[in-house]
């Protein structure tokens, strides 16, 4: 497999589980909020900054 479809795989897996740890941000209840919250909202962020980073990587050249 060449590394740009590798890492188009990655990109679409890394997709993936951003929306998992954005739905169970969502359904988090108050208990688990205090938690788990705040570690949750930078793992968010992080998966966030990596996909993007991904995305130019695996984007068609201009």
């Amino acid at each position: 497999m060449s590394a740009g479809a590798e890492l188009a795989a990655v990109s679409s897996g890394l997709g993936e589980l951003t929306k998992r740890v954005q739905r169970i941000l969502s359904e988090l209840s108050s208990a688990d909020e205090e938690r788990y919250g705040t570690d949750l909202l930078e793992l968010e962020r992080a998966l966030g900054v990596a996909s993007r980073r991904l995305d130019r990587l695996v984007a068609p050249p201009r």
